[in-house]
């Protein structure tokens, strides 16, 4: 905050003082700030100010003997009398003051010449007293931070503790307390009797048999059809004990061996390709975690593309975990050696890519998993969309179901979280999502603390999924159940993970005995155990166990089948299970490369036939013999062949379906309803609405349109789709709605076609890439359109759009109200300049700006005739924009030969020759609805005898993307002629001024500048938006018609053609000035 004036100005302007002496250093630098703040000051100044006064009356007269403790007292007391405001002002003075030398640091004469401005006057041995109180470190000058930290005091303590891991948990009393003596149902002494028994079991059998009764209770009652709340956790335990297990249907052996050579293979791959490309990374530590769990699902449950009822399953991969599923393909013979020996080398052409990419292995991936987050809500939204398809009669997916790995760390993700209630909400029971509780994070534990899988429990149980436990292995569960008082459970629950990774990473059989049951009174469980056997039970858990693995995923497709929810498999782990130098250390997920001792002892422990010499030769990076592949004869390839033939077919695997083959496109006359103009005014949002509406009625086609909107459909005019063509909801509508009498009143049907993603960009985007990309999921193609606020887009949700390219999504994204100036009332976080630059960092997306109603139709024809007319992946993004104007008729004047449509959809086009007969010619280029501002400054240049020539500039991006496609080809043919690009073309042979107004940020225009021939001006909405009429935002940003005009007469006078004082005659018309306050930054950046 700026104080133009006050005490410790009036101290400034007084006599000769030595207050004043002492603080006129102050004046320079804070007069220069008062300068340029002068006309905003009161705006700005949000501080009142205040005139401290002296402390108690008493204090005056021990002046030059009071304690530091005392001093303190005092000037609390005056700091306090002002509340917050008094030490706002406490703060500019000191600032004022510390400024001066640079230092932010008082000595003593100057704290005690600040303290005298406070009103707390310091008087002989006072003033080094008070100071060396404050400079505890001797340093003979304090800091703000010191001052306040001593005047603070010392900070409360935190009331926290790890007794969270132990407490009750339960609710607190409900109203049935009041009511049940009101209730004839209710029956105070068979509910006394009930709680007798309660008090009964606690005493002679204890809690835990207390607290297993009454689980199997409430799950009675559940299953009953009692409306009552089951626990949201439940004991640490396997849910599925070993006596209901299903008999395993495969080899276990076999299986185990072919386990063995995939773990192999991927941790190799990722140490041989560091040590032959240093640096290009890897994690070998994930797979190691899921390889189990990937197995017994490649070989008995992740169903390919050939399976009935639908292309399969979509198993949504931990990123991570990349190499498993190479190595996996390798074997199979679906990936050579030399591709598995380059891994995360790709520019060649013969490598791998680092995680699941789509864009970079277009045959082999379907569903990209990184960054972080994005994987699981994607499988939420694929489940959806899966069952949109199907119960709207387009694709058949009742054999489809959706996997998901999760990382525990993952679940810290919002998206995570979000996909966790919206796939219970949504009931979701062709999705099972399996969470790798390997307790470990990049950097160290989740939850040392904490116990992971009962926290994860309760999150989705409480959103209403069917959660299947998986923890122990055999051994493990063996000891668990000889127990009879479940006095091991308890010290189980009771046992931090940060606790149980280090037993993992230590591997002392020794340290786990101790710790878990000797130091608990339960050693006698484990007497007939060695340490090694110890060692080797607790190593094991549930997620490395197959005969459970497959048990837990039995149950979870069975709830797919018949169930009426989703499922989640909470399996524990060992992050790098089988290295034994590394695995469950905090370093795990850095681990890029092996020791030869290290590959030596992995060798050792799965058994691979390997000699030491061919490891060190491996090791070295310098033969394919370190990977192993026993061929296609061998009995685990057959084996493994056989299973994905059983199952659908080998996966990952991706075939997209040739769109272009299979779907006739409308006509071109569908998008001429705009040609002709509209006197009455519209808006392109508008125009958008009516297209759409248009296209969706065209048979076939205009039913593989799905219309997308995150609760705004009547902002964007799409209210009149409710009823027309419906929104999606798969159990129909079970109310009648508010507005059921009305003519757009709110439907919902199974068969819907409109999605209503509610306020979620976040989920609505991942729904458009489920929808973007069923033409490969499930060979049957839906075009989504996604109509959102554009400040909500690539702001928001820009990991997910980068994504959707990444999957080869093809779709339109519209963003709405856009323009920093357009969407006027809204303010700050809703004005929107910069997308289509941001759009520009996404070489999938093409990013549209068009002023006019049929620039807006031919853009959104050419974007359906290349994604599926010409099978190109790509994500058309369109502004547009809610002012309305009338719509002007196509011109007909040619841009270098080409019509208004063809130039239109190469980027720009002329829209208005230049009248003959004025004296000077100016170009004016305009996008979006600033458009309609550059027509308007033709009359007003008209008056200073300037003519116009106009242009529209429907897409700059791609304009700048073909000059330096352009570019690149000249610079590497010196020889030959440099090529012409479209922008050059247009706009370079001029030597004249041409004016750039758009209501984007001056950055976009800018990436054509370069190409313009003659002066170039550029206009737009740099810095932050805000709230007020259209009119005085955009002269605020200088985009309006007078600035346009005042920028030409600028130019024009720069280039001599007509004199300065004709712009300032302008300028003083139009009431242009060069001051421009701007609350949102003039503290921050200089002012000329």
């Amino acid at each position: 905050t700026v104080v133009s004036r006050g005490p410790l100005r009036s101290a400034i302007d007084g006599a000769d003082t030595p207050a004043a002496m002492a603080l006129s250093r102050l004046s320079r630098p804070f007069r220069q700030v008062a300068r340029r703040s002068v006309q905003v000051s009161a705006a700005r100044c949000y501080t009142p100010m205040i005139k401290f006064k002296a402390g108690s009356s008493d204090a005056s007269s021990s002046v030059g003997n009071r304690s530091a403790d005392e001093l303190l007292v005092q000037l609390r007391q005056i700091i306090e009398r002002d509340s917050t405001a008094g030490l706002h002002q406490l703060a500019n003075d000191w600032f004022q003051q510390a400024d001066v030398d640079n230092s932010r640091r008082l000595e003593a004469e100057e704290l005690a010449t600040l303290m005298e401005h406070v009103g707390l006057p310091l008087k002989g041995p006072e003033v080094q007293t008070f100071f060396e109180h404050f400079d505890t470190g001797k340093a003979g000058e304090i800091s703000y931070t010191d001052f306040t930290n001593t005047l603070r005091g010392e900070m409360p303590q935190f009331a926290a503790s790890l007794a969270f891991m132990n407490q009750y948990r339960g609710h607190y009393p409900s109203n049935l307390v009041a009511l049940k003596s009101d209730l004839s149902i209710f029956d105070n002494d068979e509910a006394a009797e009930w709680a007798e028994s309660i008090d009964a079991v606690v005493e002679h059998h204890g809690p835990l048999k207390a607290r297993f009764l009454v689980h199997e209770i409430v799950d009675q009652a559940v299953r009953k059809g009692v409306k009552v709340s089951p626990p949201v956790t439940t004991p640490m335990l396997n849910t599925i004990p070993q006596s209901m297990e299903p008999e395993y249907p495969g080899n276990l052996a076999l299986e185990q061996r072919i386990s063995n050579l995939v773990r192999w293979n991927a941790a190799v791959m990722v140490s041989d390709g560091n040590k032959r490309a240093s640096g290009v990374g890897g994690h070998i530590g994930t797979f190691a975690s899921i390889c189990d769990m990937w197995e017994v699902g490649m070989n008995h449950f992740f169903r390919g593309k050939k399976f009935p009822g639908g292309m399969g399953d979509q198993v949504y991969m931990q990123g991570h975990a990349a190499p498993g599923a190479y190595a996996r393909a390798y074997l199979e013979g679906r990936l050579s050696l030399e591709r598995i020996m380059n891994f995360r080398q790709e520019v060649d052409g013969k490598g791998v890519s680092s995680y699941p990419h789509p864009r970079l292995m277009p045959d082999f991936w379907e569903n990209p998993t990184v960054s972080m987050g994005i994987g699981p809500l994607a499988a939420v939204t694929q489940a959806r969309f899966f069952r949109y398809l199907h119960l709207r009669g387009m694709a058949d997916t009742s054999g489809s179901r959706v996997w998901c790995f999760i990382g525990d760390g993952e679940m810290d993700e919002p998206e995570s979280i979000y996909a966790i209630a919206r796939a219970g909400y949504e009931k979701l029971n062709n999705l099972i999502m399996i969470v790798n509780c390997n307790y470990q994070r990049l950097d160290g534990p989740v939850r040392g603390n904490s116990k992971v899988i009962q926290e994860f429990e309760g999150v989705f149980r409480g959103a209403g999924f069917d959660c299947i436990k998986l923890v122990w292995g055999r051994a493990f569960t063996d000891l668990i159940e000889s127990d009879p008082e479940g006095k091991l459970i308890d010290i189980l629950e009771r046992t931090p993970d940060g606790d149980c990774q280090r037993y993992a990473a230590k591997q002392d059989g020794a340290l786990v005995r101790k710790e878990l049951f000797e130091d608990n009174g339960i050693g006698h469980m484990v007497a007939h155990w060695s340490d090694e056997q110890l060692l080797a039970a607790f190593m094991q858990p549930g997620g490395h166990d197959k005969q459970k693995i497959y048990a837990a995923f039995d149950q979870a497709t069975q709830n797919a089948e018949r169930g009426g929810r989703p499922s989640v498999i909470l399996a524990k782990t060992l992050k790098g299970f089988s290295l034994a130098t590394f695995q469950g250390r905090n370093t795990v997920h850095q681990q890029k490369t092996m020791k030869d001792e290290e590959i030596m002892d992995f060798r050792t422990v799965l058994d691979i036939p390997l000699s030491d010499d061919q490891i060190k030769m491996g090791g070295a990076g310098l033969g394919g013999e370190f990977f192993r592949n026993p061929g296609p004869d061998s009995e685990e390839v057959k084996y493994m062949m056989e299973r994905r033939e059983a199952l659908g077919g080998c996966y990952p695997m991706r075939m997209p379906a040739k769109v272009s083959s299979l779907i006739e496109l409308p006509p071109s006359s569908n998008f001429e309803m705009f040609d002709a103009g509209n006197p009455k005014a519209m808006s392109t949002t508008m125009a958008f609405a009516a297209l759409l509406r248009r296209l969706m009625k065209l048979g076939d086609f205009g039913k593989r349109l799905c219309p997308m909107v995150t609760d705004e459909a009547r902002t964007f005019g799409l209210n009149a789709f409710f009823h027309e063509f419906k929104i999606h909801a798969p159990f129909g509508q079970h109310y009648t709605p508010v507005d059921h009498d009305s003519l757009m009143k709110y439907s919902e049907a199974p068969d819907g076609q409109m999605l209503q993603e509610g306020i979620s960009e976040a989920g609505a985007m991942c729904t458009w890439i489920a929808c973007g990309t069923s033409y490969a999921s499930q060979g049957c193609p839906i075009l989504p359109f996604f109509i959102y606020y554009s400040m909500f887009g690539f702001q928001r949700v820009g990991d997910f759009i980068w994504q959707a390219a990444d999957a080869r999504a093809r779709g339109f994204l519209l963003g709405a109200t856009a323009g920093r100036t357009t969407l006027n009332g809204e303010g700050l976080q809703h004005q929107d300049g910069h997308s289509l630059l941001w759009g520009m960092s996404n070489p999938a997306v093409i990013g549209w700006d068009p002023a006019f109603a049929y620039e807006l139709s031919y853009v959104i024809e050419d974007g359906i005739q290349k994604m599926w007319g010409e099978d190109k992946d790509l994500i058309y993004y369109i502004s547009v924009y809610n002012e309305n104007f009338p719509m002007p008729p196509v011109p007909e004047v040619k841009t270098l030969g080409l019509s208004a449509k063809e130039a239109c959809l190469k980027g720009l086009y002329k829209f208005a020759e230049a009248p003959a007969g004025k004296k000077h010619t100016v170009r004016l280029i305009g996008s979006g609805s600033i458009m309609k501002q550059v027509l308007n400054a033709v009359d007003l240049l008209a008056e200073y005898d300037v003519g116009c020539e106009i242009w529209s500039a429907t897409n700059i991006g791609e304009l700048n993307r073909e000059a330096q496609r352009k570019e690149r080809y000249a610079r590497l043919h010196p020889m030959e002629q440099p090529p012409s690009f479209w922008v050059k073309d247009c706009l370079g042979d001029f030597d004249g001024v041409t004016v750039f107004s758009s209501d984007n940020i001056t950055q976009y225009p800018q990436l054509i500048e370069k190409y313009i021939g003659g002066s170039c001006v550029i206009l737009g909405t740099d810095g932050f938006g805000r709230s007020d009429t259209r009119e005085k935002l955009r002269r605020f940003f200088e985009i309006d018609q007078e600035s346009i005009t005042v920028a030409a007469l600028s130019a024009l006078s720069r280039q001599g053609k007509i004199e300065p004082e004709v712009a300032i005659g302008a300028m003083a018309k139009f009431g242009i000035t060069h001051d421009r306050p701007d609350i949102t930054m003039d503290d921050c950046i200089p002012q000329y």
